[in-house]
C-alpha cells in the first residue's frame, strides 16, 4: 500500500519527471511521424521569433508547462517569459517570446498553446471561486473528475488559482461513498485504517450524517445537500463533543456548487467545498502564437 499523503494539499510544486512524461507524450501525439507541413514549407535554416499574446485577459498558468514542450523538443529554443505565473495579464499581453529553428518553434507550438490554454482556464476559474468566498475561512479544492493522463497539471492549476487538492489518487485515503456502502448493505463500524491516513464518509442526508458522526471521521462529505441541512449539519458538529483523539471533523460540501451558490455554502460554517467544475469542464483562455 502506498504511503499516506495530505489529501489537502497547497504546495505548488510541478514534479519534473511527471512533467516531462505528460509533456512528451502530447508531442508524440501531435506530431506523429512528422510536421510533413513545416518540413514542406520552411527551410530548415529558417530562424523566427514568435511571441505569445493574450487575447483576453486571465490569470496565467502553465509557463513551465509551455517551455517544457519547446525544449523537449529543441534544447535551443530561446523561451523568455514576460510574466510570472499564477499573475494576471491583460488582453493583447505579449506572455512569451520564443526564438530559434522556425521549424522547430512551428512544430512544438501548438501543444505548448494547448497546455498553457487550458491551465491557465482552470487557474482562472479557481481563482474566480476563491475571490467569492472572502472573506471566509472555507478552502476550495479540486476532485479526480480530471482528463486522463493530465490530473497532475490540472490540481496544480488549481493550486496556482489559491485552490487546495483533494486527493491526488485512490491510495491517498480512505474515502467511503454511497457506493461502497450499497455494495456493503451499510456500515456500523468502520475499517481498520493503517497508521497515517485519513478517512472521509459520503452523505447524503442529516440521517447520514448523524450516523456517520458517531464515527468521527476525519472529514464527511454532505454531497448534493441543500444549504439549510448543510447549516443544520454544521451545528451538529459544532455541538458534538471531540477529544484529543478526535479532532473535530471536517466538514465538505460537494456536488451542485457554481459560482452563483459558493459564497452561501461557505457562509454555512464548512470547512471544505469542492469542485468538479474546475477540472471536468474546460474554459481554456484565449491565447495565440504570431510569428514577429
Amino acid at each position: 500500500m502506498a504511503s499516506a499523503k495530505n489529501f489537502l494539499s497547497q504546495d505548488v510544486i510541478l514534479e519534473e519527471g511527471r512533467l516531462n512524461y505528460v509533456v512528451r507524450h502530447a508531442l508524440i501525439e501531435d506530431i506523429g511521424k512528422g510536421d510533413i507541413t513545416t518540413q514542406l514549407t520552411v527551410p530548415e535554416e529558417k530562424n523566427i521569433e514568435a511571441a505569445f499574446l493574450a487575447k483576453e485577459g486571465f490569470i496565467v498558468c502553465g509557463i513551465p508547462v509551455a517551455e517544457k514542450a519547446f525544449k523537449l523538443f529543441d534544447d535551443a529554443i530561446k523561451f523568455t517569459s514576460n510574466v510570472k505565473e499564477g499573475h494576471p495579464v491583460k488582453k493583447g499581453q505579449v506572455l512569451i517570446n520564443v526564438s530559434g529553428k522556425a521549424r522547430s518553434i512551428l512544430t512544438s507550438e501548438r501543444v505548448a498553446l494547448n497546455l498553457l490554454s487550458m491551465l491557465s482556464g482552470i487557474c482562472t476559474k479557481t481563482s474566480e471561486y476563491v475571490k467569492k468566498i472572502h472573506p471566509y475561512q472555507t478552502k476550495i479544492t479540486d476532485t479526480r473528475k480530471t482528463i486522463p493522463g493530465l490530473r497532475e497539471l490540472q490540481k496544480y492549476a488549481v493550486r496556482v488559482g489559491g485552490g487546495h487538492s483533494h486527493r491526488m489518487g485512490l491510495d491517498e485515503m480512505i474515502l467511503i461513498k454511497d457506493n461502497h456502502i450499497k455494495a456493503t448493505d451499510g456500515y456500523d463500524k468502520l475499517p481498520s485504517v493503517p497508521p497515517g491516513f485519513k478517512i472521509e464518509i459520503e452523505v447524503q442526508n442529516l440521517d447520514e450524517f448523524k450516523h456517520a458522526l458517531r464515527f468521527k471521521p476525519d472529514v464527511i462529505m454532505l454531497d448534493n445537500m441543500k444549504v439549510a441541512d448543510i447549516k443544520k449539519a454544521v451545528k451538529i458538529r459544532d455541538n458534538t463533543k471531540f477529544d484529543s483523539h478526535h479532532p473535530p471533523t471536517k466538514l465538505e460540501v460537494s456536488g451542485g456548487v457554481s459560482l452563483k451558490t459558493v459564497k452561501k455554502i461557505a457562509s454555512s460554517g464548512v470547512d471544505i467545498i469542492s469542485i468538479g467544475d474546475l477540472t471536468h469542464s474546460l474554459d481554456s483562455v484565449d491565447i495565440s502564437l504570431e510569428v514577429l
